[in-house]
């Protein structure tokens, strides 16, 4: 409960990302590629999800080298890419965003076409629709924190960082200190898909996060797909991001079956 002045004014400055950190546990998080299936879907598939109780939606920007992606998702860039979505068309469809939702709201993307678009330029565009942050596989934290840090918080864009069980402990930690979002804990040291069940190694490795202490909350991602899978993330954090699975629902039973996805997943189904 917000009890004075201050306090409300804060609340109206505080990025989404935070509020829902904030407000709830055992978080929702859904990626999709935007311009996949069709290049119309964006907004749809946003409000489908909101309808159907996410906590908040990762749209992600298509590019033709996806490292970090597996197939699935891949696939899914190379049909968005071939449908026609661009970064700019992105925006361009973003821009009623905040009209229809009020989740936050983060795009997903690689950092060449960010750095083609001008990073100033898309933090600019990024605030003027309502994203709420960003996560840039391929940006390393220094490069950010010497050169992009001060750009995106005059934006209010939070930057989310990766981590993988092969991070160094120096490295999460200076992560954690720079961080004013979440960090995405990736479940394993691969290209992104979904899987049935998390390993033995998988969980020693989220109590080893765990007990570091951060101050930064955590999300799990890469290898959610099922009630059980989910389950088990949110016992190792606040909660859990699913993207492969999704997409293979949207491929397979299109955009007018989002949420028999959802209720399959959620935690009060």
């Amino acid at each position: 409960m917000i009890k004075t002045e201050k306090e409300f004014i804060l609340n109206l400055q505080m990025n989404r990302i935070n509020k829902v950190f904030k407000n709830k546990k055992d978080i929702l998080s859904i990626y999709f590629t935007a311009g996949f299936p069709n290049l119309s879907d964006t907004n749809s598939i946003i409000q489908s999800l909101d309808n159907s109780g996410v906590d908040m939606i990762e749209v992600g920007l298509p590019f033709s080298d996806p490292l970090a992606d597996g197939p699935t998702i891949q696939q899914s860039s190379t049909i968005a890419l071939k449908n026609g979505m661009t970064t700019t068309k992105l925006f361009d469809q973003l821009k009623g965003l905040r009209k229809v939702t009020n989740i936050p709201i983060i795009i997903m993307g690689y950092f060449n076409p960010i750095m083609q678009y001008g990073v100033e330029s898309f933090c600019k565009d990024c605030k003027s629709v309502g994203i709420d942050g960003l996560i840039i596989p391929d940006l390393p934290v220094e490069i950010y924190y010497k050169n992009y840090k001060k750009t995106f918080e005059k934006y209010n864009i939070l930057n989310m960082f990766l981590i993988t069980p092969q991070t160094s402990i120096e490295r999460i930690k200076f992560i954690d200190k720079i961080s004013s979002g979440f960090i995405y804990m990736v479940s394993s040291f691969s290209i992104t898909g979904a899987v049935n069940s998390f390993q033995k190694e998988q969980k020693e490795y989220f109590e080893r996060i765990n007990k570091m202490n951060l101050k930064s909350p955590l999300l799990i991602g890469f290898g959610i797909s099922n009630k059980q899978t989910y389950t088990d993330a949110v016992k190792y954090s606040r909660g859990a991001i699913i993207g492969s699975a999704f997409i293979k629902h949207l491929k397979e039973k299109g955009v007018n079956k989002i949420s028999d996805f959802i209720k399959k997943i959620q935690r009060f189904t």
